[in-house]
């Protein structure tokens, strides 16, 4: 009796061991699926799994941008499903703009101006830098795109830089590329882009 005993305590701290291994393992796994491919910006991390809206508003560089797509009442759109292609210009690219222009673009009554240069940034779909380059092939090193505000870019290849010239002939430098968010991807730019007024 004291055997069987003995035997069925063995048994079952060896069914305990075994269980708990299982559970230990299974969750490693899935701790390494849930690891995400994160890039990072601003000095944050930029996790696909997250809207546009909400790693931009973590990246020290964006202050400017995030504090834009907030007065021109944009958040919501670039929370939505998308999905979305932002070329988000850094702090030190809206500060290129000759000074007062982001105060004045950030009063309550210049807010449709203000959506109109933010989505001249945006393109609809998700197009990461293979699909960028896939496009230039195409089009001999340059691509002409429709823009959501409705105007257009010009993106284009030099020395393995990419490039985008807005309907000014001014041009902005992709610095970060293939940003994914989980409604779309951001490549992050130096320079604002204009379309023509």
């Amino acid at each position: 009796m004291k055997t069987n005993k003995i035997f069925s305590n063995a048994l079952f701290a060896v069914t305990l061991l075994i269980g708990s291994l299982f559970v230990g393992q299974h969750m490693v796994a899935q701790s390494k699926m849930m690891k995400e491919d994160t890039k990072m910006v601003g000095g944050a991390e930029m996790y696909p799994s997250k809207t546009i809206v909400e790693n931009a508003v973590n990246s020290k560089d964006h202050t400017t941008l995030v504090a834009a797509v907030k007065a021109a009442e944009l958040v919501e759109v670039l929370s939505s499903e998308g999905p979305f292609t932002v070329f988000a210009p850094t702090n030190s690219a809206f500060e290129k703009l000759p000074a007062g222009t982001v105060e004045t673009l950030l009063k309550p009554e210049n807010k449709k101006q203000l959506q109109t240069i933010l989505t001249y940034h945006v393109v609809s779909g998700k197009w990461n830098a293979k699909d960028i380059m896939k496009l230039l092939k195409k089009g001999d090193g340059k691509a002409v795109v429709k823009t959501v505000s409705g105007g257009t870019i010009t993106i284009w290849t030099k020395d393995k830089e990419v490039y985008i010239t807005d309907e000014n002939g001014n041009a902005s430098k992709v610095t970060i590329a293939d940003v994914n968010q989980s409604n779309g991807v951001i490549h992050v730019v130096d320079s604002v882009l204009l379309p023509k007024s």
